[in-house]
């Protein structure tokens, strides 16, 4: 709770006006108690994981007959009562899993200084502080995310993830509850590693989720954004790791790709992918030649000569 009676008060207090931000800051946190502030985090969680996800569920749904080309397995369809049980089966998992831990966890937050008080980050701390999360995450999460691949891990705990050979946006936390609950540490370790305001806080946790969302989205679209992010993995990467299944050794990262080249770790993605685009490239020729030929002659009989 801020220590301002009103907001000359807290202008008084810092010797200069407050910008437009601060002011909505004041008006809607300036009689609400921390651990209130920090309880929204859930309500961000759940609301975010409803929204975000609909444009992938109105494609799956066959609502956009144009989107069909940019599936990875376009040979998996989806149907509106699987993507209705996982959507109930996450909420209870927020519900029953996160928010209780949302609750105990308040003094935690406390101590490492998330902090909810005036001034507010400017924008070039904010990115800074995100870009560390991320990365903080990503190493943290590959190594569990390896580990669940173990023998006992996999047929535990990690394999309910998988029950999503081809995944969609719904299923990006669709997990055992230890899962839930294991993996969240990496994502909680980034803020207590380099604390900041609890603004910065939320927008961590919100744009985590999204992007674990677009990356279990089971689209490649061309034209996504976060294409343009250095070493990012994406909807296509992370597919390849759902695919496999059980026997994965490979693409074991949440959002970068470097661990995985590191460690080796994405060979046989990277071997899959080569093979791939080796075959269209035959075939592409193979269809320039036959353009060229007088009469064309069938593929089968082709092979037999």
């Amino acid at each position: 709770m801020l220590p301002y009676q009103n907001l000359q008060e807290a202008e008084e207090a810092h010797g200069r006006a407050l910008s437009v931000a601060e002011k909505l800051w004041f008006r809607y946190s300036a009689h609400k108690p921390d651990y209130v502030l920090h309880y929204h985090n859930i309500i961000f969680l759940m609301l975010f994981y409803t929204l975000a996800p609909l444009p992938y569920v109105f494609i799956g749904l066959g609502w956009f007959k144009n989107m069909d080309k940019y599936k990875i397995q376009p040979k998996v369809k989806d149907s509106f009562s699987n993507m209705f049980k996982c959507y109930k089966n996450v909420m209870g998992s927020f519900l029953l899993v996160v928010g209780p831990l949302q609750v105990i966890s308040y003094p935690t937050i406390q101590w490492i200084g998330i902090r909810t008080s005036l001034p507010l980050p400017s924008l070039w701390e904010v990115f800074l502080q995100i870009m560390v999360y991320f990365i903080i995450e990503d190493f943290g999460n590959y190594w569990i995310h390896r580990l669940l691949h173990s023998k006992w891990g996999y047929n535990k705990i990690h394999r309910i993830h998988h029950e999503y050979a081809a995944p969609i946006g719904l299923a990006a936390p669709y997990a055992h509850w230890v899962e839930i609950l294991i993996l969240g540490i990496p994502a909680f370790l980034a803020p207590a590693l380099v604390p900041g305001h609890i603004v910065t806080y939320w927008l961590w946790f919100i744009l985590r989720q999204m992007e674990a969302i677009e990356t279990h989205s089971g689209y490649n679209f061309p034209w996504s954004p976060s294409k343009y992010i250095p070493f990012y993995g994406g909807a296509e990467y992370h597919d390849y790791h759902h695919y496999v299944g059980e026997q994965s050794q490979s693409n074991f990262a949440s959002v970068f790709t470097y661990c995985d080249y590191i460690y080796g770790t994405d060979k046989g993605y990277r071997y899959r992918k080569q093979a791939l685009e080796k075959l269209a490239k035959l075939r592409h020729e193979d269809e320039g030649r036959r353009e060229d030929e007088p009469y064309h002659i069938p593929a089968e009989d082709r092979k037999s000569q």
